[in-house]
């Protein structure tokens, strides 16, 4: 839709009130909201100013005025709002020149998109997002100078078998790790995930499948993949979604990549694939059906991991889930079908347009424009510089010998380690102006000074129990 289209789509669907929501650098959705009779044209052209100081890692007080784009194509009926509206995705601009605010992460994942096709490599970047999620019925934190916990409570937790429910526990809850593909009433969530979906698919995400995971409360649901801006708006829509319709339900849904300890974390594989003038340039006659521009693509991102685990796994708490034996590819290793490993090829059968790879390492912790963006910067670096990534690892990663498994490198442990990665080794994000070393000095020492420093000089409830008594 164009500017007067969506205007008169808008006044349609019988909206009263238009939504403007953007994402700040870490990847939260953030909204204003004006009445209907305020959407005129020249919106879409001069955008709608607000305080960006109060977003994180933006603008300090004193340059505070920032300007939102509204992207008349993103036109959606906000499935939640109990009043009628209209809601729009929108990039972020200076209010002096109307230019690309460069900590704006949509912008970027467009300056992405924009240098892939001036290299003339490919037109089109598809990705492919699969984000796990846990719903939850209980969940109580709290942080001061004297004290700290955190508590989560799941009616089909397995920790909860012998709970005494009034007199009317009726069993059903999947054994630790055995969750995966239950069937109802062992799958508690079922009806949940079916009015997911249904709102998914009014939003055009066009569901694939749905299934319980391996965790307690653990969730997939799959969609379609789409180009990568269009992509990641469409995982900003799905957390929306999934979270809006868990709290309908009086529980609560969260993409925290470990927030279980002892049990599998949720992770978001990612796959990718390049194509030009219509045809998919991973598809060829190399290892798993892959091209050589595939496997230099495949050898850019296992090049780069360390760095790009900064973007793609940027929670103190992602590296709780990238440990040995719980899933995680922590191995950086590529292999057809195997899951063990970081980058997988996926049995596509003999069609050439399904022919892709799949990122497995990464966590919903990230902001998808971001990710989005590195992992094609590091996939570009890959092809342009003839990265191979050697040969594949075609065993399973997890039951190696320790002497085998210490030949193949793996991921930082954690994200102090990623972020010195990143800090060093980030030039190929910096072509094309498409990151700016601004932007990555402003993440890294975001990620330090906000969530790294205050967690390390923080005492945690297990050091109570390691240490009190010494």
């Amino acid at each position: 839709m164009n500017a007067q289209e969506a205007i008169d789509f808008a006044y349609k669907q019988g909206a009263h009130m238009v939504d403007f929501k953007f994402s700040d650098m870490l990847g939260a959705w953030q909204h204003l909201t004006i009445p209907l009779h305020k959407l005129k044209s020249d919106i879409f052209e001069e955008g709608v100013g607000f305080d960006g100081s109060s977003c994180r890692g933006w603008r300090a007080i004193n340059e505070s005025d920032m300007v939102l784009m509204p992207d008349p194509a993103s036109a959606q009926m906000d499935p939640f709002s109990k009043v009628p509206t209209i809601s729009f995705i929108c990039d972020v601009v200076l209010p002096e020149t109307l230019t690309p605010y460069d900590r704006d992460p949509r912008q970027i994942a467009k300056k992405a998109l924009a240098y892939l096709n001036s290299t003339g490599i490919a037109d089109t970047a598809y990705f492919g997002p699969e984000a796990e999620f846990f719903i939850f019925d209980d969940v109580r934190y709290s942080q001061n100078q004297f004290g700290g916990f955190y508590q989560i409570d799941s009616d089909a937790g397995a920790w909860n078998s012998g709970r005494n429910e009034g007199g009317h526990n009726l069993g059903y809850k999947p054994r630790h790790k055995e969750g995966y593909f239950a069937a109802m009433p062992m799958d508690n969530l079922h009806d949940i995930r079916d009015e997911i979906c249904i709102e998914l698919d009014k939003l055009g995400l066009n569901v694939e499948r749905h299934h319980y995971e391996v965790a307690c409360s653990q969730c997939e649901i799959n969609y379609q993949f789409d180009s990568l801006v269009n992509s990641a708006d469409k995982l900003q829509w799905f957390k929306y979604v999934v979270k809006n319709i868990a709290r309908r339900h009086n529980k609560s849904a969260t993409f925290m990549p470990k927030p279980i300890f002892g049990d599998n974390g949720s992770g978001q594989h990612v796959h990718m694939s390049l194509w030009k003038n219509g045809k998919n340039l991973f598809a060829g006659n190399q290892y798993a059906g892959l091209s050589e521009t595939a496997l230099f693509f495949v050898g850019g991102i296992l090049k780069h991991a360390p760095s790009l685990c900064g973007f793609t796994n940027p929670l103190t708490n992602s590296y709780k889930r990238l440990v040995p034996g719980f899933e995680a590819p922590i191995k950086l290793a590529y292999s057809f079908k195997n899951r063990s490993a970081a980058v997988r090829i996926p049995n596509s059968g003999d069609s050439p347009n399904a022919k892709r790879i799949e990122f497995r390492t990464p966590d919903s912790g990230s902001n998808p424009y971001l990710s989005f963006a590195a992992l094609l910067m590091a996939g570009i670096d890959g092809i342009q510089n003839r990265i191979h990534p050697g040969d594949p690892l075609d065993k399973d990663i997890y039951g190696l010998p320790p002497q085998e498994a210490a030949k193949v490198p793996s991921i930082p442990g954690t994200l102090d380690q990623t972020l010195t990665h990143l800090k060093e080794k980030h030039d190929f994000l910096l072509k094309g102006e498409v990151f700016s070393k601004d932007f990555v000095d402003n993440w890294v020492n975001y990620k330090m000074e906000k969530e790294i420093l205050p967690i390390q000089q923080r005492p945690s409830p297990f050091e109570f129990h390691l240490y009190y008594d010494l």
